[in-house]
């Protein structure tokens, strides 16, 4: 990372990012030889990232053929506006890179694991239902292994950074428009 003091070293933090993000962005190797990037639902647990998939498809083909990949998330905190001069403009986030590798689930039991830590993160209070052997049938798991993990910040300084923080806290609606004091 260019800029140390913007890494965030406290992995609770990174590990809050993960859990209460709702997109990350899959990154694997095309077909082509180029990166492709995708968005999608995931859910962290214990170093591992979950998410589901159709079993056929562009991802899953290219997990199948090498199984590095690349996952973000970012935190979109605050548009700090300028007071005149452009350069003062500011948008102040947290973010989570992860490098890994994808395996694609075969086993029944991890398979509704990874299921469950999806549906516990996006219906917390529950109701779901159990999932149906037709289901689980059609529907692809893929765990993410996490190699290595690094997370980044920009919270701005004294005023602004104690208001990025308030709103992070207040779990305020995210990004917020912040006024330069």
């Amino acid at each position: 990372m260019r800029q140390a003091k913007k890494e965030i070293k406290d992995t609770g933090v990174i590990a809050d990012i993960l859990r209460t993000s709702h997109v990350g962005r899959l990154g694997t190797i095309g077909g082509d030889g180029y990166p492709i990037v995708k968005p999608l639902n995931f859910a962290y647990h214990d170093r591992r990232i979950y998410f589901h998939s159709a079993r056929e498809g562009e991802k899953i083909d290219d997990i199948r053929r090498d199984s590095r990949v690349c996952f973000e998330v970012d935190l979109p905190i605050a548009l700090v506006r300028s007071d005149g001069n452009p350069c003062r403009a500011s948008y102040l986030y947290r973010s989570v890179i992860i490098r890994g590798r994808a395996t694609i689930v075969e086993d029944r039991a991890e398979k509704v694991f990874g299921l469950r830590c999806l549906m516990e993160k996006y219906q917390p209070e529950g109701g779901y239902g159990d999932f149906t052997e037709e289901k689980l049938a059609i529907t692809g798991v893929v765990r993410i292994d996490i190699e290595e993990m690094t997370g980044k910040e920009d919270l701005g300084k004294e005023g602004l950074r104690d208001a990025a923080l308030k709103a992070l806290e207040g779990k305020a609606v995210l990004p917020r428009v912040l006024e330069r004091e």
